[in-house]
C-alpha cells in the first residue's frame, strides 16, 4: 500500500474521531510524525484525552498545529508572550519556526515553569495559535546552533518539503509478512574508523552510521565500503547517527551529494556537533590538499534533512521498523541506537561507542531494553590487558602530572577530540584547581573546543546527574571559570608559547590537523614541557607514534618543508578519560545486557582485539558472538 493509500486510511481514523467544529484544514505525514492543521486549535487542546485517542487508534505520532492562515502576526506574538511571562521568568531569544508553527522561548529558569507548563503551554497556543517550546538560556552562546536554526527556520519551502517528502517513506505500508533481516558491515569491522552498517528487511533500508577514517589517505581504506552490491544509494529509506565523531558521521553528506533525500536521525546534540565537525573536516582537508569528498551545501542539505529525536521516544522511521535511542554515555547526545523490526519480529541494539561507567560530564551507557535478540557493539579497548585505571586514580595521575610540569616552568599539551573528552577535562581541571589540588594558571582551550562546549551548555538535559545538580541547584558552572581562555588567532598562540606556564587543551586529539599539531611542533624540543595523550590514538596517526615513544618525526615546518623535530618533551597516556568502556566494561556489560541477546556481533577495533572479545563474549554468556570483517553479510532472522 503506498503513502497516499495509508495517509487516506489515517485521515478517515482521524476525521470519525475529532470534533467536526476543530476547522480541520489539512492531514499530513511530516516526517515521522502525523500532523493536524486546524482553524480553531482550542477545540482540540480542550477535548481531553483526544490527542491519546487518536494516537492509539492510528499508532502513529500525532502533532497538532494551528492552520497558517489564523496564527497571529509575530510582532503580537511577542506582545502576548512578554505579557503572561514577565512576572514568570527572564525571556531571553525568541525563534519562530513558521513550518511547525513553534515558537522557540529562552528563558533564564524554565524549571520554574514545570509544574504548570502544559497549562502555559495551552494558554500561549490558543492566545497567540502557535504552539510554544521552552528553553534555558544557554550561558554559552553557539555559533553553530545559531547556524542550523537558521537552516531549518529559514529556508521553510526546502524543509517543508523534505519532511512531506520523508513522511511519504517512513509511512509506506509494509508488503512482506515474514522479513528476512539482515545486516550488512561496510566499514568499521575490525577496524576502527568509516563506521558504516546496512540493515536489510525486504521492505526497508537502513544505514546505521557512514562515517570515515580520518587518519587514513587511501579512499579504499578512508570511506565506507558502498560500492558492496548490497549498497544501492538510491534504495536507502534512513540514515541513523549513533553519535557525532567523523568515524561514525563524517561521510554523512556524501549521501546528499549524489541524490539521497531521505531521513536522518539523529539527537539534538549529535545534529549539532556533527554540523561543527563536518564543517571543520571540510576546511582541514582544503587545507592539506586532501581528498573533499563533498561541500558545505551538501552539509546543508543533510540538516534540512534531519529529524532529532531524544532518548527513549519511539518513532518510526521507515516501513516496518521503529527506532529507540538510548544514552550510549561516550559523548554527549550519543545513542545506543535500538531497533525495533517486523512489529517484534527481532530487536537490534548498536553499541557502537559507548561507556559503562559515570563521568563527570555524561552518566553511564544503558544496558536495559524492553526487547534485544542481536546486539552490535564496539571493541575498541577489547583486549584482555586494555583495563583503563580507576577513575580517581586518573585524576590523582593528570594532577601530579601538570603540577609536575608547572613546576619546572614548563607548558603542559593536552590533545584532546574537542567533542567528549575536551569538556570532560575542562570538568576535572576545573575540579583540580578549585580544590586546590593544582595551582591555578591560564587554561587555554583552541580548536573547536569552545564551540563543543557551548554547545554542551546548549544541552543540559544531556549531561549526568551530578553536574546538572552542581549547575541548577548549587549554582555553580565549571565551564564558566575564569581561567578559562580562548585563543582563535595565530598572534594570540605565539603569545602563550611565549608567556608563562600554563596549560594548552587543542584539538585534534590525535596530532591530526589542527592547533595541537602547531603546538606539538613548538613545545616538543624543550624536555620542560609535557604532553599528555587521553584519548585513544589511531594507527598511522601522529599521535599514535609519539604515543608509542619516536625519539624523532620529521614534520611540515611553517615554511612546508620537511624538517626533523627531536621529541624531548616527556610524554603520557591516561587512558582513564577514555570515552570507550575498557576490557572490564565490555565483559561487565555483556553480561548484564537485559534481555541476554541471542547474538553479539562485536566491531569497532583492530582485529585482535575484536576477535578476543568475541571469544571472551560467547564463552562468558553462553551466546553466538562474532567478529566479521568488512563486507559480510549476517542473516540475523
Amino acid at each position: 500500500m503506498s503513502s497516499e493509500h495509508v495517509l487516506d486510511k489515517v485521515s478517515n481514523q482521524i476525521n470519525r474521531i475529532i470534533p467536526a467544529n476543530a476547522g480541520v484544514t489539512a492531514i499530513e505525514f511530516e516526517g515521522p510524525e502525523v500532523a493536524i492543521y486546524s482553524k480553531n486549535i482550542s477545540v482540540l487542546i480542550d477535548s481531553e484525552g483526544l490527542l491519546s485517542q487518536i494516537a492509539r487508534t492510528i499508532r502513529k505520532r500525532v502533532v497538532i498545529r494551528s492552520d497558517p492562515a489564523v496564527r497571529l502576526p509575530i510582532d503580537k506574538v511577542l506582545e502576548k508572550l512578554k505579557k503572561i511571562l514577565h512576572d514568570k521568568v527572564i525571556i531571553g531569544d525568541i525563534e519562530f519556526d513558521k513550518n511547525m508553527g513553534e515558537v522557540i522561548i529562552y528563558v533564564d529558569k524554565p524549571n520554574k515553569l514545570t509544574r504548570k507548563q502544559d497549562d502555559m503551554i495551552n494558554t500561549i497556543t490558543k492566545e497567540t495559535l502557535w504552539r510554544p517550546k521552552f528553553f534555558r538560556i544557554p550561558p554559552i552562546k553557539s555559533n553553530v546552533i545559531k547556524s542550523v536554526r537558521n537552516v531549518l527556520f529559514s529556508d521553510s519551502a526546502a524543509r517543508k518539503e523534505a519532511l512531506l517528502r520523508i513522511g511519504k517513506m517512513v509511512h509506506r505500508e509494509t508488503l512482506l509478512e515474514e522479513p528476512i533481516i539482515r545486516i550488512t558491515s561496510l566499514g568499521g569491522y575490525l577496524e576502527v574508523g568509516r563506521t558504516a552498517t546496512l540493515v536489510q528487511t525486504g521492505d526497508a533500508n537502513i544505514l546505521v552510521d557512514c562515517g570515515v577514517s580520518v587518519g587514513s589517505s587511501q579512499a579504499s581504506k578512508m570511506l565506507p565500503r558502498f560500492d558492496l552490491p548490497e549498497f544501492e544509494l538510491l534504495n536507502l529509506d534512513a540514515v541513523v547517527i549513533s553519535h557525532s565523531h567523523l568515524d561514525h558521521c563524517g561521510f554523512l553528506p556524501f549521501l546528499f551529494k549524489y541524490g539521497y533525500e531521505g531521513p536522518v536521525f539523529v539527537t539534538d546534540p549529535t545534529l549539532n556537533l556533527m554540523t561543527m565537525l563536518q564543517i571543520d573536516y571540510l576546511d582541514i582537508a582544503e587545507k592539506e590538499g586532501k581528498l573533499v569528498p563533498y561541500s558545505k551545501n551538501d552539509i546543508r542539505k543533510s540538516t534540512l534533512h534531519a529529524i532529532t529525536i531524544k532518548y527513549g521516544e519511539v518513532t518510526d522511521i521507515a516501513p516496518g521498523v521503529k527506532l529507540t535511542f538510548h544514552n550510549a554515555g561516550h559523548i554527549l547526545g550519543s545513542g545506543i541506537v535500538h531497533l525495533h523490526i517486523g512489529n517484534g519480529k527481532h530487536n537490534l541494539a548498536f553499541a557502537h561507542d559507548f561507556k559503562f561507567a559515570n563521568s563527570r560530564l555524561l552518566d553511564r551507557a544503558v544496558h536495559k531494553f524492553p526487547r534485544l535478540e542481536t546486539i552490535v557493539m564496539e571493541a575498541t579497548y577489547g583486549n584482555p590487558q586494555d583495563m583503563t585505571p580507576k577513575r580517581q586514580d586518573s585524576e590523582d595521575q593528570i594532577a601530579m602530572l601538570i603540577k609536575k610540569a608547572l613546576a619546572r616552568k614548563g607548558k603542559v599539551l593536552i590533545p584532546v577530540l574537542a567533542v567528549g573528552r575536551a569538556q570532560e577535562l575542562q570538568l576535572v581541571i576545573e575540579h583540580l584547581i578549585r580544590t586546590k589540588q593544582i595551582p591555578e594558571v591560564p587554561v587555554y582551550v583552541d580548536g573547536m573546543v569552545k564551540e563543543a562546549t557551548a554547545i554542551t551548555t546548549n544541552h543540559p538535559e544531556f549531561l549526568s546527574r551530578q553536574l546538572r545538580e552542581l549547575i541548577f541547584e548549587k549554582n555553580h558552572n565549571p565551564f564558566l571559570a575564569s581561567f578559562w581562555h580562548e585563543i582563535s588567532v595565530k598572534e594570540e598562540r605565539e603569545q602563550l608559547l611565549e608567556g608563562e606556564p600554563c596549560i594548552i587543551m587543542a584539538t585534534s586529539g590525535m596530532l591530526v590537523g589542527g592547533p595541537s599539531v602547531y603546538y606539538f611542533n613548538k613545545l616538543a624540543e624543550d624536555e620542560k614541557n609535557m604532553i599528555i595523550f587521553v584519548s585513544y590514538q589511531g594507527k598511522g596517526t601522529l599521535g599514535r607514534k609519539v604515543e608509542e615513544g619516536t625519539e624523532s618525526i620529521i614534520v611540515k615546518n611553517e615554511q612546508n618543508k620537511s624538517v626533523e623535530l627531536v621529541v624531548n618533551m616527556e610524554v603520557h597516556r591516561i587512558s582513564g578519560f577514555t570515552g570507550h568502556s575498557d576490557r572490564g566494561e565490555l565483559m561487565e556489560f555483556a553480561k548484564r545486557l537485559s534481555p541476554r541477546p541471542k547474538k553479539f556481533l562485536i566491531m569497532h577495533g583492530e582485529m585482535s582485539k575484536c576477535e578476543t572479545l568475541a571469544k571472551s563474549i560467547g564463552k562468558s554468556v553462553k551466546r553466538e558472538s562474532l567478529a566479521p570483517p568488512i563486507g559480510t553479510t549476517t542473516r540475523l532472522y
